[in-house]
């Protein structure tokens, strides 16, 4: 499925999806879906989310690491929505500030349970943080969904 046409359109479609979602207003991010079974979420840390001592709150880094696990494993079901059952996270460095990149990749599973990982890096090519989830599909249709759409953006 990943070099068919219809491919594309479902990343593409995945993609207007993260960037509909209300909660992507608090934290300003893109996604590309890369490849199925790939995705890559970029931001930017700033002091918006820091915590009291000065460097990014954990919910920044759970944040995008189940997104970019997440989008990883649904580029590879094209009719539901997956749901996050499990997802657990590792702190590696803390980040003050800059460019940061969450690289989601599929690991396991094509029929109801999906198991993908992510990992954070900072602009200087260090590891901050990484994170595996367990995914399920819901019984919520993708195509019912407002953002999943080629023309939304």
């Amino acid at each position: 499925m990943d070099g068919a046409p219809g491919a594309k359109l479902h990343y593409r479609a995945l993609e207007n999806l993260y960037a509909s979602a209300p909660v992507n207003s608090l934290f300003k991010s893109r996604l590309e879906i890369v490849e199925q079974g790939h995705s890559r979420i970029s931001f930017t840390i700033d002091e918006s989310v820091f915590h009291a001592a000065g460097a990014a709150h954990g919910t920044i880094y759970f944040k995008m690491l189940d997104d970019a696990a997440f989008y990883a494993a649904n580029s590879l079901v094209t009719d539901r929505f997956l749901l996050t059952t499990s997802f657990n996270l590792n702190f590696t460095k803390p980040v003050r500030g800059g460019d940061v990149v969450a690289e989601g990749r599929w690991v396991s599973g094509k029929r109801r349970v999906f198991v993908a990982e992510a990992r954070l890096v900072d602009s200087e090519g260090d590891e901050i943080g990484r994170g595996t989830g367990t995914f399920m599909r819901s019984h919520i249709a993708l195509s019912g969904l407002p953002g999943y759409s080629v023309d939304s953006r």
